[in-house]
């Protein structure tokens, strides 16, 4: 079979690119360092994802697989220089462990004479991820093996959008490998970043200009979530499919989408009512009461989500530049800083730059707003 290797077997990795590339007829081998999951995947050399909803469930066997320990570097070079394909889903601060590996597995390519294109799909919360990831390998390579890398190795950028889940500890003590997920399976990638024709993969779309997809996915689907969950944490509600059943919530949280959506038809100009479709599953899958995702999940670290280009302050910011008044998602970015959870060390760090220096100095710090900037006004106003 063709191969493919996936950095991180964890939600990512095993909830969602695992079984693409498993229905794309690949023998997947995923790295990771979580000793227990990796023996309950190679015991039986497959492993199952739970697809739910609120109305049916379904279990989905996904295999031939294997998985191997990261710490194994001859084992992994071995498994990259036969891929076909890859993939990364670890985290952005384990991604300095998973570039000497890649580095390596390249090495061994340029030694075997594979000039055969591998591209990594990365799957990682981090704006220019692909480019990131491919600066890393190159770093590790020497002069000639980077120009071998830039022929014959991809880096692509895609955003994820399906709804993974931690899995619980019961999960975890049933079995190490099961997972819980939504059936959602599109995979927008930068069509841009592949040498040659993209290969045939399941749910994988190619798109170009790709940031449409990247400002679409941070913009309403995840400016959508944080709306959600702050909103809900003021109205005291646990899980955020009980928020959005809060008719004063879900219109805010829809309005806070719909901002963003005319954004980008300004910006943009995508299909007629692709936009609108778009949100209209965004709110559906929003209400699966079966993944039960958290307030907690959906919220903490208010700090970073109020990052100046993040969910909040950029899609308002965005909206601004093309003459959309970010009404709701104002009201998204107040709330984000009224967030104090109990189990959020973070959002207790936002309240103590609150309480010690007010809110115009917290704005410039945490979210690089300068006094007079419209969208300070409107914050600082509305707060």
């Amino acid at each position: 079979m063709r191969q493919a290797v996936i950095f991180g077997a964890g939600n990512i990795g095993r909830g969602f690119i695992g079984q693409l590339y498993s229905e794309s007829g690949y023998h997947v081998t995923f790295v990771d360092v979580d000793q227990p999951l990796l023996d309950a995947i190679n015991r039986r050399g497959q492993y199952v994802i739970r697809l739910v909803t609120n109305d049916q469930t379904e279990e989905v066997a996904v295999g031939p697989v294997n998985a191997i320990n990261a710490n194994d570097t001859e084992q992994v070079a071995t498994v990259v220089s036969r891929a076909e394909i890859g993939a990364t889903a670890v985290g952005a601060n384990v991604l300095k462990y998973v570039a000497p590996n890649i580095a390596a597995g390249i090495r061994r390519r340029a030694q075997e004479n594979n000039t055969a294109p591998l591209h990594f799909i990365i799957c990682e919360n981090l704006k220019g991820a692909a480019g990131i990831v491919r600066d890393m390998v190159k770093d590790q390579l020497p002069p000639e093996l980077a120009v071998f890398m830039q022929a014959h190795v991809g880096f692509v950028d895609t955003v994820i959008a399906r709804m993974v889940p931690p899995p619980t500890p019961e999960m975890r003590s049933q079995d190490p490998s099961l997972i819980v997920v939504e059936p959602y399976k599109e995979l927008p990638v930068d069509q841009a970043a592949f040498i040659g024709d993209p290969p045939q993969i399941v749910g994988m779309t190619p798109y170009a200009p790709f940031s449409f997809y990247t400002e679409r996915k941070l913009y309403i689907h995840n400016a959508g979530h944080a709306v959600l969950a702050y909103l809900g944490y003021l109205a005291n509600y646990e899980y955020g499919y009980k928020a959005l059943a809060d008719e004063e919530i879900y219109f805010q949280v829809r309005g806070a989408m719909e901002e963003s959506a005319l954004t980008l038809l300004r910006k943009y100009h995508p299909p007629t009512g692709a936009l609108p479709a778009n949100i209209d599953d965004l709110l559906h899958r929003f209400e699966n009461r079966v993944l039960g995702d958290t307030i907690l999940r959906l919220g903490r670290d208010p700090i970073r989500k109020l990052g100046r280009t993040d969910r909040l302050v950029g899609a308002a910011l965005n909206a601004l530049a093309e003459g959309v008044q970010p009404v709701n998602l104002v009201a998204g970015i107040v709330a984000a800083l009224k967030f104090n959870h109990p189990n959020d060390p973070l959002a207790h760090d936002l309240q103590a730059k609150l309480h010690g220096y007010g809110i115009a100095r917290t704005l410039s710090e945490v979210s690089e707003l300068s006094a007079g900037e419209p969208l300070t006004d409107m914050i600082i106003n509305r707060f």
